[in-house]
């Protein structure tokens, strides 16, 4: 079984994507940016204030799903620049405060819309 996951409380797909497929047992939601879903559009600010509206989005997106933060068992972190790695991580740390996912960290030479911060996240159903 395949389930699209689909909420206006995060940004729309820009491109042939879902936000995210619900599949046995798991949640895999696409890769998420700093974009408001009231305006879709960028935000403005640093790394940090990026990674936290890119976790309101995930919150937002696995909520749809019936699940949430607590149950990702897996992330991929994308960021413009590994100096910006404290900032993001201090806010993932927000987010993500106890038994924290696996977790990669990779530094990208372009993300989408120019953004600094972009994070995937795969989650219990």
């Amino acid at each position: 079984m395949r389930d699209v996951i689909s909420t206006k409380d995060a940004p729309q797909a820009i491109g042939p994507y879902s936000q995210a497929i619900r599949a046995n047992g798991f949640v895999f939601v696409s890769g998420q940016v700093a974009i408001d879903p009231a305006t879709q559009q960028v935000i403005g600010g640093d790394a940090a204030a990026q990674t936290d509206r890119v976790f309101k989005n995930l919150t937002a997106i696995l909520k749809a799903a019936g699940t949430g933060l607590e149950k990702i068992v897996r992330s991929t972190v994308f960021l413009k620049n590994m100096g910006d790695f404290a900032a993001m991580n201090d806010v993932y740390g927000r987010y993500i405060p106890s038994s924290p996912p696996a977790r990669s960290t990779v530094e990208v030479a372009r993300l989408p819309k120019d953004v600094l911060v972009e994070i995937d996240v795969i989650a219990l159903a």
